[in-house]
């Protein structure tokens, strides 16, 4: 999927799932059981076990319109084991390396930034849109003072964010948000599915 079209994706969907557990089967199931849920982007961070494989897998079995991503991608040999396994999109806690590889491949990626310049310096760089990184060190109102000077930087939300705080981030110019722990809880380690569920449709009715 080009970049621009994963942006408008973004703003289409509006909420991201981040997955990342120390099971390989528990995380597959988490991140199928999110799509079967209407949960269409899916991150998998490297930092689960067997997190590649993972990957592979969910691409294998999630079909339909689902998007499968990498998410803590550092480096250029992360980036390429990503895209080896099949994700077509990136996500990165920094500005560095992994930004620049994914770039030079031409898959979409959300670069990790947390003050005006390292956000001005992602969007530069060419990534889709700024993973605005650790989101609740300043809450939506740190939100809204970024979009002053940059009312049209597409900007995603993640770290903190829970289904209270959504549409306040979203009224904030979030363009979508980035969930793990409120929306997967422990279901990656082998928790309970039938919660991820009904966390899900939370999720989904408030990011609506």
């Amino acid at each position: 999927m080009p970049p621009t079209d994963f942006t408008a994706r973004l703003a289409r969907d509006r909420l991201a799932a981040i997955v990342r557990g120390r099971s390989a089967d528990a995380a597959l199931r988490t991140v199928l059981t999110l799509v079967e849920e209407g949960v269409g982007l899916v991150e998998v961070s490297l930092n689960t076990a067997d997190a590649y494989g993972v990957i592979a897998r969910a691409v294998r079995a999630a079909g339909g319109d689902a998007l499968i991503g990498a998410g803590t991608v550092v480096t250029r040999d992360h980036l390429l084991r990503a895209q080896d396994a099949g994700a077509s999109w990136i996500v990165t806690p920094v500005l560095g390396e992994g930004v620049h590889a994914a770039v030079e491949q031409e898959l979409p990626v959300l670069a990790g930034a947390l003050t005006p310049t390292e956000a001005y310096a992602a969007m530069a760089a060419g990534a889709s849109a700024v993973k605005l990184f650790p989101a609740s060190l300043g809450g939506p109102a740190y939100l809204r003072a970024l979009k002053d000077p940059f009312p049209d930087m597409p900007v995603v939300p993640v770290g903190g964010v829970d289904a209270d705080s959504v549409p306040e981030w979203f009224a904030a110019g979030a363009l979508a948000v980035g969930v793990g722990s409120p929306l997967v809880g422990d279901a990656a380690h082998g928790g309970d599915l039938d919660q991820l569920r009904a966390r899900v449709r939370r999720f989904r009715a408030v990011a609506a």
